[in-house]
């Protein structure tokens, strides 16, 4: 064999050593994963699957927080009778939807704040201490906010889904209700509310409105858009009440 050939060979079994040695590599990643989830799997099966569980319920709630914040809090109302007004006042994307959002957002922890601050203080600072149980964190959690929503809630709307779901227990008072029953009671109640609200700010600038088209028809302005006319009117007599002050005090009142 010559050296010619020799050289040959030798880089050939080089060349498929390096091919091979990130298999290998690979196989031996492949094969610590595959330890470390049988090392977790036996953990859970020696007494720590309740860690897993409980992680899981929290990956579980984290999820259900914005749902939870829309339909059990004033948010609903209060992004409700926002997007009324700027439906009203016709500057289609303005303010943006960014700006209603923060706005109902903020506006929705300061009127929430009483009752987060009783569930903080009677639910979760004992259940921190390990005073209470979670159980018993979450009824007094639960009961704090059935008392806020009952407030906002009719009786007629709480009777609905009551006769609806065939519940014919006598409930003393509105905590005591399910909150299975109460949320879908608690969310028409306040879009009931919210649009009694949008009624009421609608009628000014429905007066603008007419008056601005009727004025135009008689002056035999019929091409020009009564639209575009009574926009700028709509603005001056918002700015002028101070529009963005009335109507953020009426919202937090009307929780009160």
């Amino acid at each position: 064999m010559t050296t010619k050939n020799q050289s040959k060979i030798l880089s050939g079994l080089s060349l498929t050593a390096c091919l091979f040695r990130p298999v290998s590599v690979h196989a031996a990643g492949l094969n610590d994963v595959s330890r470390g989830i049988t090392d977790l799997i036996n953990s859970g099966q020696s007494g720590n699957s309740s860690q897993i569980v409980n992680v899981f319920v929290m990956m579980t709630i984290l999820s259900v927080v914005p749902l939870l914040l829309v339909m059990m809090t004033s948010f609903t109302r209060i992004i409700m009778v926002l997007s009324f007004t700027r439906s009203a006042l016709g500057t289609q994307q303005n303010p943006p939807n960014q700006v209603l959002l923060g706005l109902a957002l903020f506006l929705t922890l300061f009127t929430m704040k009483p009752v987060y601050t009783d569930i903080y203080k009677e639910a979760i600072q004992p259940y921190s201490r390990q005073e209470i149980t979670e159980k018993q964190a979450f009824n007094r959690s639960e009961v704090r906010l059935k008392e806020f929503m009952g407030k906002e809630t009719r009786k007629k709307d709480v009777k609905l889904f009551l006769d609806v779901s065939k519940d014919k227990h006598r409930y003393k008072n509105v905590e005591s209700v399910p909150l299975t029953t109460l949320t879908p009671a608690f969310i028409i109640s306040e879009l009931r509310t919210a649009f009694s609200i949008g009624f009421l700010i609608f009628i000014p600038f429905l007066i603008i409105d007419m008056v601005v088209s009727s004025v135009l028809m008689a002056m035999g302005m019929i091409m020009l858009s009564p639209v575009m006319i009574s926009l700028p009117f709509k603005l001056l007599l918002f700015v002028m009440v101070d529009g963005w002050y009335l109507l953020v005090e009426s919202l937090v009142h009307s929780f009160s």
